[in-house]
């Protein structure tokens, strides 16, 4: 009996990135998405090149790497990092471009109010288009105080 064989790590493969991730893939979303934001009028920062001097990243490639990490709830930096090397998603989302943690970090920490406005035309169009009603509200990560007292203890029986 014959054990499965995988591919060669040698060849070479033809499948594009585009290939690579379905039609469906909410990647693809992202990606629409940012693109068809204002990021100009929303205060991003360098959304207009430098003529002089190292090209920076397009703001517009940190926002949809961002966006992908909250979807994944992947939070940290670092491993936002290692995620443009590792995954063939953010590679197609990014198209290649693998910036270092702290290009990510400081992305994050220079545009506070404009990841709020990023997250309020989210919901905007998620109504618009009749995804969100708008209805419920839900809490994720909030700590609450108890009100559990030795006089209205709700464990105890009467």
């Amino acid at each position: 009996m014959h054990h499965l064989k995988g591919k060669d790590r040698y060849q070479t493969f033809s499948t594009s990135l585009e290939a690579s991730i379905g039609a469906d893939n909410p990647v693809r979303v992202i990606d629409a998405f940012v693109d068809a934001l204002p990021l100009l009028e929303m205060g991003f920062k360098r959304v207009e090149p430098k003529a002089t001097g190292r090209p920076s990243f397009d703001p517009a490639h940190l926002l949809k790497l961002y966006l992908y990490g909250y979807y994944n709830r992947i939070r940290s930096s670092r491993k936002l990092e290692t995620e443009c090397r590792r995954n063939l998603e953010v590679q197609w989302l990014l198209q290649g471009l693998m910036p270092a943690y702290h290009t990510i970090a400081d992305f994050r920490k220079d545009h506070p109010q404009q990841l709020k406005q990023v997250f309020r035309s989210f919901v905007a169009f998620l109504k618009e288009v009749h995804l969100l009603r708008g209805k419920y509200v839900a809490i994720d990560g909030t700590k609450l105080r108890a009100q559990n007292s030795r006089k209205n203890n709700y464990n105890q029986k009467n």
